[in-house]
């Protein structure tokens, strides 16, 4: 099923319903898709997104202190002699 952004915000209970059916709504904003409505629990493994950047730090030593960490990155910058 398709609708439009207009159609979204007006008549977003009728869409729910939609959704709540089984159905995918795709919204559409300007003419071109923009948006799926799914079912939150019908969302696959595939279809999950993990961040990359996730667990970034956690082994980086030098900032396991931070409030030094930070002074040293800041060395220089912030010191007025």
């Amino acid at each position: 099923m398709k609708a439009t952004a207009k159609d979204l915000r007006f008549h977003t209970k009728e869409l729910l319903e939609s959704v709540s059916r089984g159905e995918e709504v795709i919204i559409t904003y300007r003419g071109k898709p923009f948006a799926k409505l799914v079912r939150f629990n019908s969302i696959s493994e595939t279809h999950k997104v993990t961040n990359p950047l996730k667990g970034i730090w956690k082994d980086h030593k030098e900032s396991e202190e931070v409030y030094k960490y930070i002074e040293t990155i800041r060395k220089g910058r912030t010191d007025v002699d």
